[in-house]
């Protein structure tokens, strides 16, 4: 059951995170031009409604039909979504979830119907109007079906969140939210669940405290500041105040699961830092305009609506402090009886492999790049991890800086998603757990497989065979 949660929510968050870029924009737009914006304009303002009604559920719908039918799947995905947003007063970011996909899966099973028995010369003729015939009818049940049904839910959604609200129970989510993060569900959770609940709240108020939830990144901090200070294990203790300035200033919320691993009793911790935050943002009804994303302090200011900045702060501290105050005591009298930070690390690293569907027991016959011949040739390095976001923009740039200072500027050094490694890439580097799904999209790469995106002694080994060559 685990698994078909992890691989349920992998979809999910699959359709919007690519699209993150486009509501931060959306989440600006919000924050500096409604009427109690930082800079009021009323013309610029009207771009706020159309924007969140269509712009950004074709986006969801575009990348779900993509996921699933391809290039003809996403077009097919945006044809049938926009009879969902125009069924229904609500804005349709489920809807779109919903019919992207299933209109991807329309024109994929019609593809295969129909493979191998079109005249020649009729290609073109019969692609083009496969997708203009059928969008045009999965549009029409999703005017009078799906965009009905999917308001009625959303009618219902939205009184449970009300009553969640108005009864002060919403603190009491992060119960549930903490201990799923560490399992690695935490972008499922926050872009798949909480940024369409944030989106429909801020079309209200203007500000969402379903932005706040998942993303807060005080609970991690606190309990890396208690290791900092506390605990006996050196590897962590030295490791811990740079796995702060990452998790704290770059929004990489997984940099800070193994330490938790490490003693699962923190999860107290962190648990009591999101609800303390929770609580004192309902009290004074604080929310973000925008999706945090990463979940760093940066972006949580740069989303906070006008004259609720300092406001939005402090709530991240109250949450590292009560997170700091409960992980130190047990850091302390658990020093001699926790299991290691490599342990615990090699622990998470089999539970965010498993979270990504991949089994660490299959090998994969990649040319290594210790045993290629590299020539001048190689001018383009591409860093890929599971989002093409996160941990491959930080590996990325850390071998810019040691390519250029080993005079290799002419060497591009890029990032994507592992599902979407570009075809011209000469050498891929990546986490040995996603060595599988890397290898499937970039079979003729070279490869570097690395455990740590931020320190490997991979990087200098490349650099200096490139170098050498």
């Amino acid at each position: 059951m685990k698994e078909k949660i992890q691989s349920f929510g992998r979809f999910l968050s699959g359709m919007v995170m690519p699209n993150i870029g486009a509501f931060i924009a959306w989440g600006f737009l919000t924050a500096l031009f409604i009427a109690t914006g930082w800079l009021p304009n009323e013309q610029l303002s009207s771009i706020v409604g159309p924007m969140l009604t269509y712009v950004l559920p074709g986006l969801i719908a575009y990348q779900g039909g993509k996921m699933v039918g391809g290039e003809r799947g996403a077009v097919m995905g945006v044809i049938a979504t926009i009879g969902v947003i125009v069924g229904t007063e609500y804005v349709m970011f489920i809807g779109a979830m919903i019919m992207g996909p299933l209109a991807g899966l329309v024109i994929k099973m019609f593809d295969k119907l129909i493979k191998g028995k079109i005249p020649a010369g009729f290609e073109m003729l019969v692609n083009n109007f496969s997708v203009g015939i059928l969008g045009l009818g999965m549009t029409i049940i999703g005017f009078y079906l799906v965009g009905p049904f999917m308001g009625i839910v959303l009618g219902v959604l939205n009184a449970g969140v009300e009553v969640l609200v108005n009864n002060s129970v919403l603190p009491l989510a992060a119960i549930f939210v903490e201990p799923a993060k560490v399992l690695f569900l935490n972008n499922a959770i926050n872009h798949g669940i909480f940024t369409p609940l944030g989106a429909e709240q801020v079309l209200e108020a203007g500000k969402s405290i379903f932005y706040m939830i998942e993303s807060n990144p005080g609970a991690g901090a606190g309990v890396l500041c208690a290791y900092w200070m506390f605990s006996k294990d050196k590897i962590a203790k030295d490791s811990a105040p740079g796995a702060l300035i990452i998790h704290f200033l770059g929004g990489i919320h997984e940099i800070y699961f193994p330490y938790v691993l490490m003693n699962p009793l923190l999860l107290l911790a962190t648990i009591g830092g999101s609800i303390s935050s929770l609580i004192y943002y309902s009290l004074l009804d604080l929310g973000l305009s925008g999706p945090a994303s990463p979940g760093s302090v940066i972006a949580y200011l740069a989303m906070a609506p006008k004259g609720s900045t300092f406001l939005v702060l402090l709530g991240v501290l109250i949450s590292a402090g009560v997170s700091f105050v409960i992980a130190a005591p047990i850091i302390k009298m658990t020093n001699d009886k926790k299991k290691s930070l490599d342990d615990a690390t090699k622990q998470m690293k089999s539970m965010k492999a498993e979270a990504k569907g991949l089994n660490l027991n299959e090998t994969v016959e990649a040319l290594d790049f210790r045993s290629a011949y590299l020539t001048r040739d190689v001018k383009k390095v591409v860093f890929a991890c599971d989002a093409g976001m996160g941990s491959s923009a930080m590996g990325a740039t850390v071998l810019k800086k040691k390519m250029m200072a080993a005079g290799l500027d002419y060497v591009e050094v890029t990032h994507a998603s592992v599902s979407e490694i570009p075809a011209d890439a000469q050498i891929v580097v990546t986490h040995k757990d996603l060595k599988e799904r890397a290898h499937k999209n970039a079979p003729g790469a070279i490869f570097v497989l690395i455990s740590n995106f931020m320190a490997a002694p991979e990087y200098d080994e490349l650099v200096a065979k490139m170098k050498q060559s």
